[in-house]
């Protein structure tokens, strides 16, 4: 039987497919199968010898799913990422045994810290050579063991739809993760009857939401009613739940003033009366400063990363905390909570949000802004409108926002051009901010700009990137080239690793070791892969080159020379208090 004619055989619905006769297909043909039953559209992938089975049998789905060849494993995991962040789809991934799989794990680590759900399927070597050493033959399951929520290895081609089942539904439900599954060669060729497909709603001893109790809704509700200076905290936990409407409610009508973790920003507009501000070593002074002077603290998905709160033994001690989470095992982990709020919070914030009183804390929120002007005036002013020769990180974001208007989805590596992105870049929607956040991975975002733009192909995507970043995935170009995917690139060259360097500036008596990295001609370097690209080094240029770079048909490489010693302020020194936030 022809293998693209099988999907109409078996139909694309679990009642469908209970109808329909048994047919005899491939491990391979099956996994294929899943992937259209699960809506998959996209898969990102680099084809070798223990996965040909499976690109063989992809061959007659071309039809069916779009296959975009990276030029390396680590790329095509970071694509994964980005589709998955964008399009709130679990993202898929195809790679080889060995060092195929290998070049993987940044990417599982770096999903699995930011709960970003991933389907990543490796070849492996045929089940009898397992333990050999065979060529190619690395044991995949143990090595991302600590880097997944869950994996599996396959090895009889009657496992293969239960398991992708299986991990679609672990994937994005409850706390969303990656997972892998490996696929030994002879179960990828193996026949056997296929009784199609059904995806999986339940596993047994799994719960992705725990049961909402009402008493602690009722406990953190009076907590907030008589509470005079509250102040929320929200993560990433709203944009994967989906409750950015639900979280606004709960905002708007309890009048409290709310600040968000790096990952958590977009869940309400950047220019939201409300929103005060981003958290964090880099965030802004008001948020900071405060969280030691709240007296009721609403933690809304967020994990209370080092990042985030600094000291702990000086963490917020005078206020009473209450934190919503899906993940038990965030609750108390690092800050110890007064109320915990298990749940999904797209189930929990409408169940708080009715017990809450309708409040404006006006003298509250008052003091945010005070602390606002005070950062304006020190740090925010300088960055944003130099009057020093050379431009600043912060004026190129400044006049991104004047033109895309904060519509743009925005992805960011790792470094200093991160921090000020996350500051300063307007986002009126959510998913827009795609960056790398707990595992702080350089090389991110040039793939993750390619898989975001698959998973938002009607929004201008642009990739902010250093220019030691870019260096790391750069040969992603060609997965452009080849792809036809419309993303803009702007690279930040201030001629350092920005970041490292600050910290040697700053705390090792601007001892620089190692971090002058030289660069080739980044436009040239585009230029080789077919795409346009411009260098510009004065600000007179930038409006116009930007306009140039957005208003092109297709992907662009902006190179803008920016000042070569400038700090990211405001700055939580490490081993320090978030109320020791220093504005220079």
């Amino acid at each position: 039987m022809e293998t693209q004619t099988i999907v109409q055989e078996i139909g694309e619905t679990a009642e469908e497919a209970a109808k329909t006769p048994v047919v005899e297909v491939s491990g391979s043909v099956a996994l294929l199968e899943a992937l259209i039953v699960e809506g998959v559209d996209t898969i990102f992938g680099y084809p070798g010898g223990a996965i040909m089975p499976i690109y063989d049998a992809l061959f007659d789905y071309n039809d069916k799913l779009n296959h975009i060849l990276v030029r390396h494993e680590q790329g095509g995991i970071h694509a994964g990422q980005g589709y998955a962040r964008t399009s709130g789809k679990v993202g898929v991934v195809f790679a080889t045994s060995g060092p195929g799989a290998t070049n993987l794990v940044t990417g599982l680590a770096d999903a699995q810290i930011d709960s970003t759900p991933l389907v990543c399927i490796t070849g492996q070597v045929f089940a009898h050579l397992l333990g050999t050493d065979a060529f190619q033959e690395t044991d995949v399951i143990n090595i991302t063991t600590p880097v997944t929520k869950w994996n599996y290895q396959v090895t009889d081609a009657n496992e293969i739809p239960e398991v992708i089942a299986k991990a679609f539904y672990i994937a994005r439900s409850g706390r969303p993760g990656p997972v892998l599954i490996d696929i030994t060669k002879n179960a990828q060729i193996q026949l056997f009857n296929y009784k199609g497909y059904t995806p999986c709603n339940h596993i047994r001893s799994y719960r992705p939401k725990p049961i909402v109790r009402p008493q602690y809704i009722q406990e953190a509700a009076a907590l907030i009613n008589e509470a005079k200076k509250p102040f929320i905290l929200f993560g990433q936990g709203v944009i994967l739940g989906s409750a950015e409407q639900e979280f606004k409610a709960f905002v708007e009508k309890s009048g409290i003033p709310a600040a968000w973790t790096v990952l958590g920003a977009g869940a309400i507009p950047t220019d939201h009366p409300l929103n005060v501000g981003m958290l964090g070593m880099h965030g802004n002074y008001g948020p900071n400063v405060l969280t030691n002077e709240c007296d009721v603290l609403i933690a809304i998905g967020m994990r209370f990363d080092d990042r985030v709160t600094g000291r702990l033994d000086k963490y917020a001690k005078q206020a009473k905390v209450i934190h919503l989470d899906i993940d038990p095992a965030e609750i108390d982990k690092n800050v110890k909570s007064t109320v915990p709020v298990w749940g999904d919070c797209k189930e929990t914030l409408p169940l708080l949000t009715a017990l809450v009183d309708e409040k404006q804390h006006t003298e509250w929120l008052a003091k945010f802004n005070e602390y606002t002007r005070q950062e304006v005036q020190q740090v925010i002013e300088k960055e944003l409108n130099p009057t020093t020769v050379e431009m600043t990180m912060g004026e190129v974001i400044k006049q991104l926002n004047e033109i895309t208007k904060g519509e743009a989805v925005i992805v960011t590596d790792v470094g200093q051009h991160q921090m000020v992105a996350c500051r300063y870049a307007q986002f009126n929607n959510t998913r827009s901010n795609v960056t790398s956040g707990g595992l702080g991975t350089m090389g991110f975002a040039l793939p993750a700009a390619i898989g975001a733009k698959f998973g938002a192909q009607h929004r201008t995507v642009v990739a902010i990137i250093g220019d030691g970043g870019f260096q790391m995935t750069c040969q992603e170009l060609g997965t452009i080239m080849q792809s036809g995917i419309d993303v803009k690139i702007i690279i930040l060259n201030n001629r350092f690793l920005g970041m490292v360097r600050q910290w040697q500036e700053l705390f090792n008596s601007r001892r620089y070791s190692f971090v002058d990295i030289q660069s080739p001609d980044f436009v040239a370097l585009a230029a080789a892969y077919r795409i346009p690209g411009k260098c510009i080094d004065d600000r007179k240029d930038l409006p116009s080159a930007l306009n140039e770079m957005l208003s092109n048909k297709g992907s662009f490489l902006l190179e803008v020379m920016v000042t070569k010693e400038n700090n990211v302020f405001p700055m939580v020194p490490q081993g320090c208090s978030v109320s020791e936030i220093r504005l220079k």
